[in-house]
């Protein structure tokens, strides 16, 4: 799905008005990582996507590094860094493949945004990630989670969000994300992108992927269970509380 999505991936989320509301309550977490002696701070953004926040944050002197299983959205983050004029490491890696990359304890926080870690389809599948984790943070380390509040999805059958769209020249985009709630218990998440230019007929595409619908009962009992602490729950990321029944967002600060 995402490989498909890579080229259109940019124009589907407005990320100048995403990042103004959502970089001054990641940066209020990052800034309680640990610092060791004479190291500098370094951060990992896991399903990264096409590397907007890395880029973002590097742009205010993090040190950044980027990892995600599709290689085309790997292409594209190294491409919007290069574009923006900073230095992030963009590695092609899935969950679970973190410590066999980068080594134990090489980082001081990591964040798993963009409702990435439901990819994590099976109850021993999510264990392995956040074990992987735990591994890559130095002890006192910072986990930042943001996903679907699916505590809501779920009581209300919420099938459909919000249209986005995006104009550039006379070429048009629209994109139209639904659920489809299978039997298995796990949901299928679907894009239809609209694409027209002028006033020609719209082309359209589907690219559908599988998720697993984590609740913060799960997640916060699995998280504990691999050793993280002092976990807060918000209803997105500015901070708002966390109220199971209408939050659009499940945000989960942790600390290893």
């Amino acid at each position: 799905m995402y490989d498909a999505l890579s080229a259109d991936y940019d124009r589907f989320v407005n990320w100048s008005a995403r990042l103004a509301v959502e970089l001054p309550f990641i940066e209020g977490a990052l800034h309680k990582a640990p610092r060791l002696p004479g190291q500098p701070q370094k951060f990992l953004d896991a399903a990264c996507g096409s590397g907007m926040h890395a880029i973002a944050l590097a742009q205010r002197g993090y040190w950044m590094v980027g990892t995600d299983l599709s290689p085309a959205m790997i292409e594209r983050a190294r491409a919007n860094a290069l574009e923006a004029g900073v230095e992030v490491r963009f590695e092609t890696a899935g969950f679970g493949d973190m410590v066999k990359i980068f080594g134990g304890q090489s980082f001081d926080a990591l964040l798993c945004l963009g409702n990435s870690l439901p990819h994590t389809l099976t109850r021993s599948a999510l264990d392995e990630t956040l074990l992987d984790f735990a591994g890559c943070l130095h002890r006192g380390g910072i986990l930042l989670i943001q996903n679907r509040n699916f505590d809501a999805v779920l009581a209300h059958r919420d099938r459909w969000m919000e249209p986005q769209s995006h104009r550039q020249g006379d070429r048009e985009w629209i994109f139209l994300r639904f659920y489809d709630f299978d039997p298995d218990g796990l949901i299928t998440f679907n894009i239809l992108t609209l694409t027209r230019s002028g006033t020609d007929a719209w082309s359209q595409q589907v690219n559908v992927t599988r998720l697993r619908p984590l609740i913060y009962a799960e997640l916060t009992a699995a998280l504990s269970s691999v050793g993280f602490r002092s976990i807060q729950a918000y209803g997105n990321l500015s901070g708002a509380p966390f109220v199971p029944e209408t939050s659009g967002n499940l945000v989960i600060t942790a600390t290893l």
